[in-house]
Formats: structure tokens, sequence, C-alpha cells
């Protein structure tokens, strides 16, 4: 039988939900065996506790509060209020920052709306470029940033796949942005946040991190801090940071203002009460020692997962990691990184296919917040390198010994 957690059955096998919509409830608790009867490895995804997944859940979610604490649109906000209050004031202390808005949806949410305070359609933003690791929100003709700004990318040296800070520098000067990003989805070194300061004092540019990938890293001392040098800091407050899918922005007194109307009214509506409740139990949680201990593991477990990978013959970009982040080439197993995807579902472990810099083919992108919330450590980390070679030649055993393997380290 999987090993579900108590709280997922209650959640998908609760006599309400089952009496009112048996279909919906098939669906929950579908979906909880799934994930706890395979390996989640996609870097954008945790495991929440059951107090952040409370706090989802309860009453707040019915209180509509457009605006911001004492300065509502709506009656009745007195105790929501005092939610968003607590969520800020811990977002604050744990990043040492001067200013925070905890209402952004998203990770895209939250950098719509640094934009949106720093810019004007048509202004020059040098960010990351695409085939290198960089955001939608860095400039895709897709999304709204490459329709309404002027994109210049930047990229990585061919031979070490890190930041070419060079070339960085060559770029600002060429075409003197109004603002530069510094940010991947799939970078897993730390960018050095002192020398994007220094291009961007250079050129009179504003900072932006976007830091929606090591952020939870950052609140647990696993990772340098963008705060001190970035005029804005976008991030996620999920991740690594294992609070609720939502945004968060960090910034300096002197933008507090602009940063919250871009979010309020301009780019969003009502806040999103039992999501920021949420956020405050997560920031809560990510403050402890027990939180530091658990980043510095994520960490240790991606560089043993990299060593392991390497030694089944996975190419892995820059020859490791500093982070939660491990991007691998499985070429020499004569796939792509969508087939190897495909091969690795088969066998319960779930990641995502990414562009490899320098590169016409793709590879894969993993990371390790999630097993390690659920307990995995190094030894869990090589068996698991072992178990993607085995998928990799399409070995019937990976998946049952995945399986076996999931429902030791249950979710939480």
């Amino acid at each position: 039988m999987p090993v579900i957690s108590a709280e997922s059955a209650q959640l998908a096998g609760s006599d309400a939900l089952r009496r009112q919509d048996p279909e919906m409830a098939d669906v929950l608790l579908g979906e909880a065996e799934r994930q706890a009867t395979s390996l989640q490895l996609i870097a954008a995804e945790n495991f929440t506790s059951p107090a952040v997944r409370a706090a989802l859940g309860s009453h707040l979610g019915n209180k509509y509060a457009e605006g911001y604490p004492g300065a509502r649109h709506h009656g009745g906000c007195e105790i929501v209020d005092a939610a968003e209050r607590i969520a800020v004031d811990r977002a604050k202390a744990l990043f040492g920052a001067a200013h925070a808005n905890v209402q952004t949806h998203s990770g895209t949410s939250a950098v719509l709306a640094a934009y949106a305070a720093l810019l004007k359609p048509g202004d020059t933003v040098l960010a990351m470029g695409l085939p290198y690791g960089g955001h939608l929100t860095h400039g895709s003709p897709a999304n709204f940033s490459g329709r309404w700004f002027d994109f210049v990318g930047y990229g990585v040296e061919r031979d070490t796949g890190l930041i070419d800070y060079g070339e960085v520098w060559d770029l600002a000067a060429e075409h003197r942005p109004k603002a530069i990003v510094c940010g991947s989805i799939a970078y897993p070194r730390h960018p050095d946040y002192r020398a994007f300061r220094e291009i961007a004092d250079d050129v009179g540019a504003y900072l932006i991190a976007d830091a929606a990938h090591p952020m939870g890293l950052v609140a647990g001392g696993a990772a340098p801090s963008p705060v001190p040098y970035a005029d804005v800091v976008c991030a996620t407050t999920h991740k690594v940071l294992r609070g609720p899918r939502g945004g968060l922005i960090l910034c300096g007194a002197d933008l507090a203002a602009r940063i919250d109307r871009a979010v309020f009214p301009f780019t969003q509506g009502g806040a999103q009460m039992h999501t920021i409740a949420a956020k405050a139990v997560a920031f809560g949680e990510a403050s402890t020692p027990a939180f530091t201990a658990y980043a510095h593991q994520v960490v240790a477990n991606a560089r043993t997962l990299a060593e392991g990978l390497l030694t089944e013959g996975f190419g892995v970009f820059t020859g490791g990691t500093d982070t939660h982040l491990v991007l691998a080439d499985p070429s020499s197993f004569g796939v792509d990184g969508r087939t190897a995807r495909g091969r690795l579902a088969g066998a319960g472990i779930v990641l995502d296919s990414c562009a490899l810099p320098h590169a016409d083919a793709r590879g894969i992108r993993l990371g390790t917040a999630a097993v390690t919330t659920q307990g995995m450590r190094e030894t869990e980390m090589a068996r698991i390198a072992v178990l993607f070679a085995m998928a990799m030649r399409e070995d019937p055993r990976a998946r049952v010994a995945v399986r076996e393997l999931a429902e030791r380290f249950p979710p939480p």
C-alpha cells in the first residue's frame, strides 16, 4: 500500500468532500499517492508543512482585502491586517530588508511589479539570456517582458559554464540599460551580487535580483544574500523556502511606496489573505535552527547527487553545484533532455528538461529541496544517481526501487 501522510489522507478523504464531490476527492487522493510513491526532483517544488497547509486552507480565504493594512477598500479587515503585518515583519527580519511586500501572487507577479515600479515601456534591460538559464520574465518574446521592454541578454562562458562578467560589463557599457537583472532558473552557482552592483552603479542602472530559486537557501544561511546589493529583490515563497506558492518583493525604504503601488493597484487586485497567512507561517519556520540545518542539507544533497550523476555517465553543467540545482546532460545515453525526462518519469523520477548553454539539445534540470524535506540525505542521493542510470537504460527494476525508496520517506 502507498505511504500517504495522515494530513493528505484526511484532506482527500474527508467525509464532506467525499459526499459532495467524490470525483474531486479521488483526484486529490491520487495526487497524494503520486507524491508519496515517486521522487519529486523538480527544482521549483517542495513539500509544505501541515501548519502552512492549515493556514492556506483557512477562513482567511473568504476575506476580500484590497489595499494594505490600515488602508483597505473593504470593511472587516482587522484580523487579516494582523496576518499581513506578521508576514511583513517576519520577512523583513528573516532577510534583513527595510521593506517587504508579501501580496504578489507569484514570482512572475513580483518581477512584473518590480519592472512597473522602476521602468517605462521601451526601456532597455540587461538580463541572463534565455538559452543560458534566463526566466521567461527576462525577455521572452512570449512574455510581457519581451513585449514591453528591450532586453539584452548576457550568457555564460563556453568552457566553464560560469557567468561571463566581462561580457556583462561590456554589454552594460554598450547598451546603458535602465535596469540589470541577476538571477536564473538553471544556474547552479552563486551569482556575484557585488560585481553586478558595481556594473549597475557604473552605468546608472537599477539592480533587480530575481532570487526565486535561491531565496530559501538565503533564509537558511546556505547562500549569499542579494539584499545588501540589489535595489529590488524578487522571490517566490515556495521552492526551497517551503512555503505556499506565491511571491515576495524586498527593497529599501526609498522604493517602498513605488513597489507597493506597483503591486496594488497597478498589477494586482485583492490580496490572497489565506496565502499571506501561510507565507507568514513559512517565514516563521524558516527562522528556526531546524530550517538552517535543512537548507545546508539541501546543498549537500545536491552536491552528492551531482557527483553521483557524473559517476554514472551524465554530463553535469559547471561540474557540480553550490545550490539545490543540478543541470545535467544525458547525451551519453543517446537521448536528449525530453526523452530522458520521459524515461525517468516512467521510473517515477519527476523532473524537468531544460536548455543547455552552448548546445543544440536540451538537458535535464533537477533539485533536491523536496527529497531533503522528506528526510533523505547523502546515502539516498547516491542511490538516486544509480536509479537515474537504471531508468535511462529502461531497466524495469528502476520503478520498483524508486517506489520502495520513496515510501521509506513519506512527505510531511
